[in-house]
This record gives C-alpha cells, structure tokens and sequence, in this order.
C-alpha cells in the first residue's frame, strides 16, 4: 500500500480533523472523519441502499460523516492532479 495524501479539513487545528488520502496501489480512499451520530445511522438504515440488502452496519464497518467541503478532495478521473492542503 502506498498512501498518498489528498487532502485536510481547511484550517483545521493541530488534531483531528477530516483528513483523505489515496491508495496508490488500489485506487481504494482512505478516510479519517467523524463518526455519525446514532440519529444519522439509524436514519442511513431507515433509508436503506438496495432491496434486500442489510442495513446492519458489521463490526468491522462504521459510518462517518465527511464534510461537504471535503468532496472537493476526491479524485475524478478527468483530474490530473492531486494533493491539497485545503487552505
């Protein structure tokens, strides 16, 4: 895995703060960011995805909630560049 950094909460203080970072190897989005309140996870499960697909959130799975000024972070595929610090 080689991680490469996106992109930060802008102005964020010293720690903890919404932070995004691209796997280089597998395209995967790596992603510290708040965790959802229990009304928004139960909303998520209320609204479901699919039919017939569990709105249980495993174990190993949580729920985050990503500010909307971080989308500007995630990578397009018409995007050549990336790495920002947001500020």
């Amino acid at each position: 895995m080689a991680l490469k950094f996106l992109g930060i909460y802008p102005n964020t203080p010293d720690d903890g703060s919404p932070t995004i970072w691209l796997d280089d190897v597998t395209g995967d989005l790596v992603i510290q960011s708040y965790k959802a309140d229990e009304a928004t996870v139960r909303e998520a499960q209320e609204v479901g995805s699919v039919p017939g697909h569990s709105t249980d959130v495993p174990d190993h799975e949580t729920v985050i909630r990503l500010p909307a000024n971080m989308l500007q972070f995630i990578p397009r595929p018409e995007d050549n560049t990336r790495g920002n610090s947001g500020s």
